[in-house]
């Protein structure tokens, strides 16, 4: 096999695994980016653990692992980033999601600090048949969904050779739910991504797009930012492309239920790189003829 193996990068393993051991252990370490292995014993290779191996090396010699160091813009903390939870495991070497235990102890916090939240602000919240449950209720939609991309590393993107394709791979309509950074108010919308492998390069599978979307959509942001977290991410997993573009088209709460109060007011934000970055190119005509066919209404 064609890998390249580096020390740091090796994972020791004990030479009485069984198959389905061996097969376990290897998945368990690679999302800590363990992806190779060494062994005490070469004969190991000869016996019936064999195929896991041969398996297992197979699998990421094609895999492209996505992780926080690689696919992150935002400073740890902030809103539109990591939580401090996470970065603190990840600093402690586990690189790994928080797990529902911990993510119950954020919410514990969280529910303690919006019930305080919701006295200041007058409210006989412990009375009140409707909303006695409400701190524990925003907590969890909080940690669960609205904010769930600061408290998960990203799944493991796979990247396949492109096999000559040099044409665009375009994705449009992916659904995005947000939070405005500044007022905690939804965005909602869609985003339009697209990319061109180069002939060496590396293409992903689709719903891949999708993942990256919902891991930077689902905390919150400001969309010029979330466009190009977006972009860098695609620019990231597509190795070797041409260039690739975003668009999102979405709109927000803040706008239209506070301040200003205007209903129906979207915002248009792209970035774009490489051949996409060139008005003569026909690539970048390409992708916004394709993307006014059908776009929840909006015509960019």
């Amino acid at each position: 096999l064609d890998i390249e193996i580096e020390e740091t990068d090796m994972l020791f393993i004990d030479t009485d695994h069984t198959y389905v051991q061996l097969s376990q252990e290897l998945r368990k370490h690679g999302n800590k980016a363990k992806r190779y292995i060494a062994f005490h014993d070469t004969q190991l290779c000869g016996n019936e653990l064999g195929p896991a191996i041969l398996e297992f090396l197979m699998e990421n010699k094609r895999r492209k692992i996505a992780n926080v160091e690689t696919l992150e813009t935002a400073q740890a903390g902030f809103a539109n980033g990591i939580s401090l939870q996470l970065k603190s495991l990840i600093e402690d070497g586990f690189h790994r999601s928080l797990t529902d235990e911990e993510k119950w102890g954020v919410v514990a916090n969280a529910e303690k600090a919006y019930g305080e939240f919701l006295d200041a602000l007058g409210v006989d919240w412990r009375n009140d048949p409707n909303s006695m449950e409400t701190p524990r209720r925003v907590a969890k939609a909080y940690v669960n969904d609205l904010w769930k991309g600061r408290y998960e590393l990203p799944t493991d993107i796979t990247a396949f050779p492109s096999d000559g394709y040099e044409g665009i791979v375009l994705e449009r309509d992916i659904p995005i739910v947000s939070m405005c950074s500044h007022h905690h108010q939804a965005i909602l919308g869609k985003a339009h991504v697209a990319y061109i492998p180069g002939t060496d390069g590396k293409v992903v599978g689709l719903s891949k797009l999708n993942r990256i979307v919902e891991h930077f959509g689902r905390r919150g942001a400001i969309q010029e930012q979330l466009t190009s977290a977006i972009h860098q991410a695609v620019d990231k997993i597509t190795t070797g492309n041409k260039g690739v573009i975003v668009t999102v088209v979405a709109t927000h709460n803040c706008v239209s239920c506070r301040g200003v109060k205007h209903q129906g007011a979207s915002m248009v934000t792209t970035k774009a790189s490489g051949v996409f970055l060139d008005n003569a190119n026909l690539s970048r005509q390409e992708f916004f003829d394709s993307i006014k066919i059908n776009n929840g209404g909006h015509q960019i």
